[in-house]
């Protein structure tokens, strides 16, 4: 099979016709199980009765009013839900297309916060390997994700990046006990490397998704992050645009390391897919100067805060805290993560089964003793998403965790009000399409 990750492996993609929760069905008739929420984003699956009405009724009184003209009932009501919902740690919100522009916002947030200190200087970021923050050309500087990179070489900002924290791959030398250690010295190198005077926003994904598989920081890891950075007046932006909203079984995916970054992106589970809608949230640290000097965020495009967009994500959020959802998702998801680590124990390849909530990452590896990877040009984490994908099951695919080229995992993130049957159903297809894709069958 090719690898085209543009496509999940898959190398003629069907037309899709219409969707009924967990499901969705093509012009040819056949059903597909969306086990991954397409890519983690459809977090009450498709075509949710309750969201679309909410949809049609905003749109038959205004679709969107221009933000630096109007405001609207549904933008206030979602600030003030998602402000309530983070529990009150962040004071403002941007509202953006997409979580590539959210996280674009953020960098552009960080640096107009030293701006209105004076502090021109601090304009140098630093990231993690094997991150992804998005496709627009800030968000992406900050990403070391080689296969998107490459094409855009030689127009990216200048980004220091630190390593990955990654319990299944540790460092050379470091054991477990000392990772997090030697990660938070190794960002304190690296600020002092850059120059404390210079560093302005240090960029990391609390659960990193398509870059890794679905990779856990290790618990203490943000605590120990934010030490360094408060102790450099560094910036700490938390990329939760797959893993937070309610994805990892929290609203906030940090509430787990119970702390609160400076500037917070947010996008997928946010209105569920329904309409392209993300977020960036500020702290009350960092927006007090930019308001007291610039009166205002120096950033966001012509459908910021688009007024449909926000009735969509105000019904969705609705829905999972009525029905307590995210509950559901963090007792479902232990449970699910067991299932498929037993139902895949027969398989040596598989290296690890990974996540927290409804956000799970499989690793496959060619020795399972020294967790190297299959080759990249095998491609067998598309191979076996298309499979799965033939056999009715969308699962998402990605490759080049361990060096940008090898490395194959597979993420598993239904919806939040996926059945016990769908989950089941879930567990079962993706056996079978691991077992047919490592038996050449």
């Amino acid at each position: 099979m090719k690898n085209r990750p543009s496509g999940f492996g898959i190398d003629e993609l069907p037309r899709v016709v219409r969707g009924k929760g967990s499901y969705l069905f093509d012009a040819a008739g056949r059903r597909y199980l969306d086990g991954s929420g397409g890519p983690a984003a459809f977090c009450l699956g498709h075509a949710h009765p309750e969201v679309n009405a909410a949809i049609t009724r905003q749109l038959d009184e205004i679709a969107c009013a221009y933000r630096y003209l109007f405001t609207s009932s549904a933008l206030e009501q979602l600030t003030d839900t998602v402000l309530r919902l983070c529990g009150g740690d962040f004071q403002d919100i941007v509202f953006t297309g997409s979580g590539s522009e959210a996280v674009e916002a953020a960098l552009k947030i960080a640096l107009q916060y030293f701006a209105a200190l004076d502090l021109m200087s601090k304009r140098h970021f630093i990231a993690r390997r094997r991150s992804w923050h998005g496709n627009t050309l800030g968000a992406l500087s900050v990403s070391d994700f080689a296969q998107r990179r490459r094409a855009f070489e030689g127009s990216l900002l200048d980004v220091t990046f630190v390593s990955a924290a990654n319990a299944y791959r540790m460092p050379a030398g470091v054991s477990g006990e000392n990772l997090v250690p030697h990660l938070a010295a190794e960002l304190e190198r690296a600020i002092v490397a850059v120059g404390p005077q210079r560093g302005a926003a240090f960029v990391f994904e609390p659960i990193v998704g398509a870059a890794g598989g679905v990779v856990p920081a290790p618990d203490g890891y943000a605590q120990a992050m934010q030490a360094v950075c408060r102790k450099f007046d560094v910036l700490m932006i938390a990329d939760e645009v797959m893993c937070g909203s309610g994805r990892s079984g929290t609203w906030r995916a940090l509430e787990h390391e119970r702390v609160v970054p400076d500037i917070m992106c947010i996008a997928k589970g946010l209105a569920g897919g329904y309409i392209p809608l993300g977020a960036t949230l500020v702290t009350a640290r960092v927006a007090a100067p930019i308001h007291i000097e610039h009166g205002s965020f120096m950033t966001g495009h012509t459908f910021t805060g688009h007024t449909a967009a926000c009735a969509a994500g105000l019904a969705v959020q609705h829905i999972i805290e009525r029905d307590h959802l995210l509950e559901r998702v963090r007792t479902a998801g232990q449970i699910l993560k067991e299932n498929i680590r037993r139902t895949l124990s027969t398989f040596d390849e598989v290296g690890d089964v990974r996540g927290r909530g409804f956000f799970i990452g499989i690793e496959l590896v060619r020795n399972r003793e020294t967790r190297a990877p299959f080759p990249a040009e095998r491609a067998l984490s598309f191979d076996i998403g298309a499979r799965a994908f033939a056999d009715g099951l969308i699962c998402y695919p990605c490759a080049g965790n361990v060096d940008g080229a090898a490395g194959d995992t597979i993420i598993i993130a239904p919806p939040y009000n996926a059945s016990d049957a769908e989950l089941q159903e879930i567990v079962e297809k993706f056996a079978r399409a691991v077992g047919a894709a490592l038996g050449g069958g």
